[in-house]
């Protein structure tokens, strides 16, 4: 359910996040779970694999993802401001849309992809419409606020691993205490550890067999997985209220403000992340540092960051408006939930065992290749899809079941 009329700035950007997304969660698709934070899990450090883990961290990890959730807010605001101009009841509308975006997400992680983060926006999504009547400078010291938060939760957590490290470490330590951060840390980082061997036979086994992974863990991935992103999203989403407000996300403005906002964002972000990475290098991939820059040291430079990435992809599309490419990029952020879904599609048909069975089989080296298919792929089906259709597959499902009918799909010629 998409709001319209479209504003081409915002589907480009969209196109560009869902295509780079694609590019962190590959690792997630085909390696095991905490190969996503320390290369060292999927068992290959060769120089190709550590490259591709760097790129990631540095420009990808947390920085589409944030993408994403700064045009899902601005999305929401541009959805009531359209229903309540038509004289419908902009919020109910919004938690409705929230609703089923939730149900399409427990669809997407029971059937597909653990990783689904639409059941993330949904939640989220709720909190998120208490502020959509704050003028932007507010909207951006509450955004500011809830990074603030994220932050120090997951700093709190990752202080309670060194002191778990350190009773481990103390001669009067239990044998309890030593065994269970010994395994703790060996599934950060150990690729024959038990619980990774595990997983590994888990997603090489049938669909039965994964689901029946999936209801094992439920609820408790959902609770710590919604606690280490929660605060994190809701601060995107009210800082894409904000800059939609401000006429950023629209394009309004001159391609010179974009160059330089791009510019300082990456001159702020771009060293101390270089600097994180280089400090997980240096301990050997040990699980701490790992950790530790995954989930916390890393988030105040991925905000800055993740501004920088909107601002450069609306500087070159200021540039280059007229080329094909940016009219493809388009198409995909129209088709953005259906090219969500179907990369979990594609993916896990590849990788799973009810599929190809590729899971583990792969390096990180190796996995750009499949990201630039998933990318052509994209690009390919999307723009002669948009040309006769007013909506892709997903969306059309999302719209019908929001409006309780189902929806006209061809485009009227």
């Amino acid at each position: 359910m998409s709001s319209s009329p479209r504003i081409p700035a915002m589907d480009v950007l969209r196109g560009c996040a869902v295509m780079g997304i694609v590019w962190m969660n590959i690792t997630a698709f085909a390696l095991p779970q905490n190969a996503y934070i320390n290369p060292a899990v999927s068992g290959w450090t060769g120089a190709g694999d550590v490259v591709f883990w760097a790129i990631s961290l540095l420009f990808v990890d947390g920085k589409m993802r944030g993408l994403f959730a700064l045009l899902f807010g601005a999305s929401m605001l541009l959805l009531i401001d359209r229903e309540e101009m038509a004289g419908r009841d902009g919020r109910r509308t919004q938690m409705v849309r929230l609703g089923w975006l939730f149900v399409l997400g427990c669809a997407h992680f029971f059937l597909l992809w653990w990783g689904d983060i639409l059941r993330v926006y949904a939640l989220v999504g709720l909190f998120a419409m208490l502020f959509v009547r704050l003028e932007p400078l507010d909207l951006v010291k509450r955004a500011f606020l809830f990074f603030l938060l994220q932050f120090l939760l997951v700093a709190a957590f990752i202080a309670s691993l060194y002191l778990w490290r350190n009773g481990a470490a103390a001669p009067d330590a239990s044998i309890a205490m030593r065994t269970g951060f010994t395994d703790f840390m060996s599934a950060l980082s150990d690729p024959a550890n038990t619980a990774t061997q595990g997983e590994i036979l888990t997603y090489r086994s049938g669909f039965a067999t994964i689901l029946q992974s999936k209801l094992a863990e439920f609820p408790g991935e959902w609770v710590w997985g919604f606690l280490f992103t929660a605060f994190e999203t809701l601060g995107f989403m009210l800082l894409g209220m904000a800059m939609l407000k401000g006429g950023f996300l629209t394009g309004g403005w001159e391609a010179e403000q974009y160059r330089r906002t791009a510019r300082h964002c990456f001159l702020i972000g771009l060293p101390p992340m270089a600097a994180l990475a280089l400090w997980v290098w240096w301990s050997g991939f040990a699980p701490l540092p790992a950790y530790g820059v995954a989930l916390v040291w890393s988030l105040p430079f991925r905000i800055p960051l993740t501004v920088g990435w909107a601002a450069l992809i609306l500087w070159l599309m200021a540039r280059h408006r007229t080329s094909p490419l940016v009219g493809r990029i388009a198409a995909a952020g129209r088709m953005t939930l259906s090219n969500y879904l179907g990369t979990s599609l594609i993916m896990t048909a590849l990788f799973y065992g009810w599929g190809l069975g590729l899971f583990g089989h792969v390096r990180p080296a190796l996995l750009p290749l499949f990201v630039l298919a998933i990318w052509a792929v994209m690009l390919l089906w999307s723009k002669p899809y948009a040309a006769r259709f007013a909506m892709g597959p997903a969306e059309w499902v999302w719209r019908s079941l929001c409006l309780s009918r189902p929806q006209k799909i061809r485009k009227i010629t």
